[in-house]
């Protein structure tokens, strides 16, 4: 399924803010019920999750982070990252291209926290050959 316009214009609105159907339905010039229809098949093929969104640089003791991973075998690229997001903490895993084989961003409690998950988490994931960690200082219109 892809979505047509009116799925884009309520994922759109959604992505802004909160809204209920009811005022999605009004803003668009559409029924409730198709709204609720449309909102309910998005999120069963996957397409859209609803869920509340932090300021991770307004709350004290989150840190944001970025670990990059190199992983020794190629053909183990997907199992890996299925596996590292089922971790503590990680908001996102991505294969990428370039230097590294994956990026994993992790939500954690200080700088203690990364260290906890380095060394208890991360390191029970069998081949995985090197990491390199980057902290987010400050971040701008970052919401996770």
């Amino acid at each position: 399924m892809q979505p047509d316009d009116i799925d884009w214009n309520i994922i759109n609105i959604l992505r802004e803010s909160h809204q209920n159907n009811n005022s999605l339905a009004r803003e668009l010039g559409i029924s409730e019920g198709t709204v609720r229809q449309r909102i309910k098949k998005l999120k069963e093929v996957g397409i859209l999750k609803i869920r509340a969104s932090i300021n991770p640089d307004v709350l004290e003791n989150q840190q944001l982070a970025t670990i990059a991973i190199n992983i020794g075998e190629s053909s183990q690229l997907e199992a890996k990252a299925k596996e590292i997001a089922q971790l503590p903490g990680v908001l996102n895993v991505s294969i990428t291209s370039g230097r590294y084989d994956l990026f994993v961003e992790l939500l954690t409690f200080s700088n203690k926290g990364l260290v906890k998950f380095l060394t208890q988490e991360l390191s029970t994931i069998q081949g995985i050959t090197s990491t390199e960690s980057f902290l987010m200082l400050k971040s701008y219109n970052r919401y996770v």
